[in-house]
């Protein structure tokens, strides 16, 4: 007999909660100035190497302030070894620059104003308000959207169209620990290449055919 999406949901929440019980961005941060230079940094970047630039980044600035002052230059030597450094770099003093000329050196807690600082686009602006503010977003990156469509939780071409899906069957309260559940999942286990599927505690209610050849 079929399983309903909610069942799916259910599930998943249950089996995922047990692997993570306090789920949470791996991005290392103290403020949301932090998260926010860390997350802009993290695009087609590993957490792990954005933590270890950002440990330098943040001695050096850690906030609007002092990252506004900095030469670009500077920046760009510090965060050179991931990729895109040099548009990262311009954007994240962009951003700074702009936060203290228009919003005293804050983070605001606004999609709208987010979305319209330089580098930041509509999943880092998710990331920053559910992470840094608990207002309950859907990021979607390449994770969440994998596993969401391997699983079954939607069938959908493009990210935007699986946060659009996501936000429609996940109830309010469970969005921020649901994101970090199967961008986790997708991480260590449902991996593109070569997912872990004989240690997927929810293979019983994947839909994806080719777990089965694994």
């Amino acid at each position: 007999m079929p399983i309903s999406v909610n069942e799916k949901i259910a599930f998943i929440d249950k089996a995922l909660s047990a692997c993570w019980p306090n789920p949470k961005s791996e991005l290392h941060f103290e403020t949301p100035f932090q998260l926010l230079v860390a997350t802009i940094m993290a695009a087609q970047a590993t957490d792990k190497k954005v933590n270890q630039l950002t440990e330098v980044l943040f001695k050096a600035a850690p906030d609007a302030a002092s990252m506004s002052r900095m030469d670009v230059e500077d920046i760009k030597t510090i965060i050179r070894p991931i990729n895109y450094y040099n548009n990262k770099a311009k954007n994240i003093l962009a951003v700074s620059q702009r936060l203290i000329d228009e919003f005293g050196g804050e983070v605001p807690a606004s999609r709208e104003v987010l979305e319209s600082l330089p580098g930041v686009g509509r999943k880092t602006a998710n990331v920053v308000l559910g992470n840094a503010f608990g207002i309950p977003t859907m990021p979607v990156d390449t994770h969440v959207h994998r596993v969401s469509n391997r699983i079954g939780l939607c069938k959908t071409a493009k990210p935007e169209e699986t946060e659009t899906a996501l936000l429609k069957i996940i109830d309010e309260e469970k969005l921020i620990d649901f994101h970090h559940y199967l961008l986790l999942h997708g991480r260590y286990t449902c991996k593109a290449k070569k997912p872990e599927c004989r240690e997927c505690p929810v293979r019983e209610i994947c839909d994806w055919p080719e777990k089965v050849l694994l």
